[in-house]
């Protein structure tokens, strides 16, 4: 049987284009497997199940045959071209200008995402610096604050509400007088979450009542548009709540946890705080690593790579259609700032053969699994169905990478 023609037509950093012609040989080979397939589950009247003429199937179940094919076909494609081209994909490839008709080859284009070849000639002699942040005692009481507040419940008021209140309000745009569009909100005052107009008139209503006003729409209204304008609303004030906020006592550290005193709650805060702060400064300095290392070695971030994570960012956030443009805009940077960094480290691993092994996966399991107080291998079998082995798997494979790079550096405490 004559073999799948592939053909290079184009080629950039991070992809490929290949012209494939099937010979007919291989399209009625497809075609026979597929109409088999069916011939044997269909039940079609007036036949006994598998015993109606391939022709009638073929009627019958034309369009999922002809799919059926084209995936065959692709596949048998797809595996060629990976071994005669020695491509290193991404991922799967996508499939451009196909042409199926009976009798004749059946053609298309592929269009491969491809990791491209890099070679980094400096992997060390980076100075870094690490600046832990101080944990200052107002720091602390600012910490302290917050757990005292998770802590309070909310207790109903009358009157007038104040900053730092959790009010329930309708607001309804009214027009010729006549509200619409009324909508029930929650939010605590104070915190940007209304308007400056509407929060002013809530600050001045009593709980229960309602009041017709005129707001001016702020100069950073997300909508462009409507910056500046007026609009007369109706704004009633169902319920207002108040925090009962308890004394920050010896009690109130009991209640935090095994605590005996406040000290001992704002030493254990302090502890939690500055762990925090090392390992911001540890994240820093991998940052300053991986930006130097990119940097000396003037990596590119092939267009194809950096659409694909666009494309993942795009979808992890949901952005709508109409945003994508603006999406794209404020996250390309983002996006190709990854794709230089990946292909840094790869090199690196690669180069280094500091890939993870399966004694450090499953070490790496067995600490969580202590951390969690669970067993090792139905935390593995957990980790395994949601198919997240590879993101353990490639979390140990870049720490040994970059603790391979800051050995080659100079890390100065500041």
């Amino acid at each position: 049987m004559p073999d799948i023609l592939i053909t290079k037509t184009g080629e950039e950093p991070g992809a490929k284009n290949l012209r494939v012609e099937v010979p007919v040989e291989h399209v009625k080979a497809a075609e026979d497997k597929a109409t088999a397939f069916y011939s044997r589950r269909a039940r079609l009247p007036g036949f006994r199940k598998g015993k109606a003429p391939k022709e009638i199937v073929r009627r019958r179940f034309h369009d999922a045959i002809r799919e059926d094919v084209i995936r065959d076909l692709v596949g048998q494609s797809w595996k060629a071209a990976v071994e005669q081209e020695r491509l290193k994909p991404i991922a799967d490839p996508r499939i451009r200008d196909l042409k199926f008709e009976s009798d004749a080859p059946v053609s298309f284009e592929l269009i491969v995402e491809v990791k491209p070849d890099i070679v980094l000639t400096r992997l060390g002699g980076f100075t870094l610096q690490r600046k832990v942040a101080a944990v200052t005692d107002e720091i602390v009481r600012s910490q302290v604050e917050q757990l005292r507040r998770t802590k309070a419940p909310w207790v109903p008021l009358t009157g007038t509400p104040a900053p730092g209140d959790l009010v329930q309000i309708t607001l309804a745009t009214l027009e010729d007088g006549q509200p619409t569009k009324d909508k029930r909100y929650d939010l605590v005052l104070g915190e940007g979450q209304a308007i400056p107009d509407v929060e002013s008139r809530i600050l001045a209503l009593e709980v229960g009542r309602t009041v017709d006003a005129d707001v001016r729409l702020p100069d950073d209204f997300p909508d462009a548009a409507k910056r500046g304008q007026q609009r007369a609303v109706r704004m009633t004030l169902h319920e207002a709540k108040r925090q009962a906020l308890p004394d920050i006592d010896d009690a109130f550290a009991r209640e935090m946890g095994d605590f005996e005193s406040v000290a001992d709650l704002e030493r254990a805060v302090r502890q939690d705080l500055e762990a925090e702060a090392a390992r911001e400064a540890d994240a820093d300095v991998r940052h300053q690593l991986l930006e130097q290392l990119v940097a000396a070695n003037n990596v590119q971030a092939p267009r194809p790579l950096v659409e694909r994570v666009l494309a993942t960012f795009a979808q992890t956030y949901q952005v709508p259609d109409d945003q994508l443009e603006r999406f794209a805009a404020e996250f390309g940077p983002i996006s190709e700032a990854q794709v230089k960094r990946d292909l840094a480290l790869d090199f690196v691993v690669e180069s280094q053969s500091l890939k993870a092994t399966e004694e450090d996966v499953d070490a790496r399991i067995t600490e969580l699994a202590r951390r969690r107080k669970a067993e090792p291998g139905q935390l593995y079998a957990s980790l395994q169905k949601a198919g997240r082995l590879r993101d353990v798997e490639r979390s140990i494979t870049e720490e040994k990478a970059i603790a391979y790079l800051l050995r080659q550096s100079t890390v100065t405490e500041v």
